[in-house]
């Protein structure tokens, strides 16, 4: 029997204010977990602190010393890297190496789903720190995720108002996606269970659907007609401020021109054992954003 007086076990969530960190504090704080996030500023601070963050650290992930600090006295840590870095090898082993002369006992890493495909950079990063987990010592699950269906969401007002769901790469491409909400709750489960150490877990949801099967749902959904349309690389790098030549830019156009290739499969089997239910749906996930915009 655990004595009431010690202190709680702490998780640490890295890239805690990033749509993914979010959901986990979310997740986590809504079972009784005493969260610790990581933030990179005064603004993102405010955000966690809302959701019910225990504590909050601020500093940059590449700052080695506030690693450390952020690590101190962590039992557990969901590391997740700011989307698209290009220094997420780097950001992976400052976070593993602390974790490890900190004798963290959990470490959980949000990967993404098919890292080993060298021809999207981003994914290449997440294996090679994949990688140095595995050799780290560390008792570890990684978990990874396919796009998330909350992805649609972005572009929700000019799909209902014009008629228009539309993606920067071909219509044909065929792609797995997730529920963020159903990762979230795989995240409080492999935290909080000790036989998930040494897991390399894919998570994916029911779908397989090609860009025009999505607008087909999001019509029928919406009781309208939605059509389908490729996105000029132009146009999406001004509506996402992704700058030609940048890092960001140069690495999304290389998985958007994957996914026009290979599509993006991934089997929801794994994921409905780890929810003990069938995973969410797209027809699913979006009647559960309109039961919210009702109640809002």
């Amino acid at each position: 029997m655990k004595d009431s007086r010690q202190p709680p076990e702490v998780v640490l969530v890295t890239g805690a204010a990033g749509k993914t960190g979010r959901a986990v504090i979310g997740g986590l704080v809504a079972n009784g977990v005493a969260v610790r996030a990581f933030v990179r500023n005064p603004q993102q601070r405010l955000a966690v602190e809302l959701l019910g963050a225990d504590q909050v650290v601020e500093g940059d992930l590449l700052d080695g010393e506030a690693v450390i600090a952020a690590v101190g006295g962590a039992h557990s840590i969901y590391h997740i890297c700011p989307n698209v870095n290009p220094d997420e090898t780097d950001i992976g082993r400052r976070v593993i190496t602390a974790a490890r002369e900190a004798g963290v006992e959990r470490f959980a890493l949000h990967s993404v789903l098919h890292p080993q495909t060298e021809a999207m950079p981003h994914h290449w990063a997440k294996l090679r720190v994949e990688e140095l987990l595995l050799e780290s010592g560390l008792p570890f699950t990684i978990l990874q995720p396919a796009p998330y269906m909350q992805n649609i969401l972005g572009q929700w007002e000019r799909i209902a108002r014009q008629g228009i769901y539309s993606v920067p790469y071909a219509l044909s491409s065929r792609i797995a996606m997730v529920d963020l909400e159903d990762v979230a709750a795989v995240a409080v489960r492999i935290l909080s269970e000790p036989h998930h150490a040494g897991a390399t877990y894919e998570l994916c949801g029911p779908d397989q659907l090609d860009q025009i099967e999505i607008a087909t749902l999001l019509g029928r959904h919406l009781g309208t007609t939605v059509r389908a349309e490729t996105l000029p690389l132009e146009v999406w790098s001004r509506s996402a401020n992704c700058s030609p030549g940048s890092y960001p830019f140069e690495t999304l156009v290389s998985m958007f021109r994957y996914y026009e290739r290979h599509g993006m499969a991934g089997s929801s089997g794994v994921l409905e054992w780890l929810l003990d239910r069938p995973p969410t749906g797209l027809a699913d996930f979006l009647e559960k954003q309109s039961g919210r915009a009702a109640h809002s």
